[in-house]
């Protein structure tokens, strides 16, 4: 199954607009976690991203002595350049890392749902024919048409050697397409072709406001109409010609002023850092084990409860 972020992204093309107040999320970059990023309620958040939605819960089986020694190991992996400190940067590619085995993992566990004849491939027939033979997608009545073609233009993207079949890579490009590079071209007209209403082949000020539910003009305007207005005319236009071309578009949609990586990075350092020098040493993240991975620890789960150097 397509991950929830283009899920959204798809249904919101087949079926429609969503509520007037209801603002959508573009940026092409998967939730480190459905939690709550409430740190006086608990840190389940900072778990799983530090450690991986799956991964989190199995550490706290870990007595808290094991837990601080695995972690004590974690941080020398994290610490890249060996210099006995953690920056944000060596925390941010951390949490990249842990993320992007996530969704291989969960590429894994859908690999023999549509590998029907087991030869070690998915072709774009047996995903289409599994996900969508049984008519459960039609009960609602929607026509998916739409929403099927936007998946098998994303099944050629991922396709690098336009076989029509998915080798393990390639269908983790499919299912997890903001992770790759080489998928961000299809990602993006996707979208332009979804709000440019004038097929002018550029994204106005009008569509990006009309694709937020926010008709320009309006007294009785939602709350932060104004700063996304701003945004589009500072920051996203970059050349200052009033819409978005395909470059801008991207930049956009993959290139935030702070990515959800970036930005529990910086809050894992802002909150572990006793001496405030901007880094972490392994006595800080130790000393605020609760925060990185409750009374457990590490990297990838039940693997690494198996591996020698633990």
């Amino acid at each position: 199954m397509i991950r929830p972020l283009l899920l959204c992204f798809f249904f919101c093309v087949a079926f429609g607009r969503s509520k007037p107040t209801e603002k959508k999320n573009r940026m092409m970059e998967a939730l480190l976690s459905n939690k709550q990023h409430e740190d006086d309620k608990g840190f389940e958040y900072d778990h799983e991203a530090f450690l991986g939605e799956d991964e989190a819960p199995e550490f706290d089986k870990l007595p808290l002595e094991e837990s601080l020694r695995r972690l004590g190991l974690i941080v020398d992996r994290i610490d890249v350049n060996k210099d006995d400190f953690i920056s944000e940067d060596e925390l941010r590619i951390w949490i990249t890392s842990v993320q992007r085995n996530h969704s291989f993992e969960q590429m894994e566990n859908q690999w023999n749902q549509y590998d029907t004849d087991r030869d070690g491939l998915i072709s774009w027939d047996e995903y289409n024919r599994t996900k969508y033979s049984d008519g459960s997608h039609q009960e609602s009545g929607f026509d998916l048409s739409r929403v099927m073609e936007r998946e098998e233009r994303l099944f050629r993207a991922a396709d690098r050697d336009a076989d029509l079949k998915a080798d393990k890579q390639e269908f983790n490009a499919f299912l997890h397409p903001e992770n790759h590079q080489h998928m961000r071209e299809v990602l993006v007209q996707d979208t332009m072709d979804e709000i440019d209403k004038n097929r002018d082949g550029f994204i106005d000020l009008k569509e990006f406001m009309d694709d937020l539910n926010i008709p320009e003009g309006e007294e009785d305007l939602p709350e932060g109409a104004e700063t996304e207005r701003q945004h589009f005319l500072d920051k996203k236009d970059k050349n200052n010609d009033g819409k978005l071309d395909k470059q801008e578009t991207m930049d956009w949609l993959f290139k935030p002023d702070l990515s959800y990586s970036d930005a529990e990075a910086k809050h894992l350092v802002t909150e572990s850092d006793a001496d405030k020098d901007g880094k972490l040493t392994k006595k800080e993240i130790l000393n605020n084990h609760e925060m990185f991975v409750g009374s457990q620890v590490t990297n990838y789960g039940d693997a690494l409860l198996r591996h020698d150097e633990f």
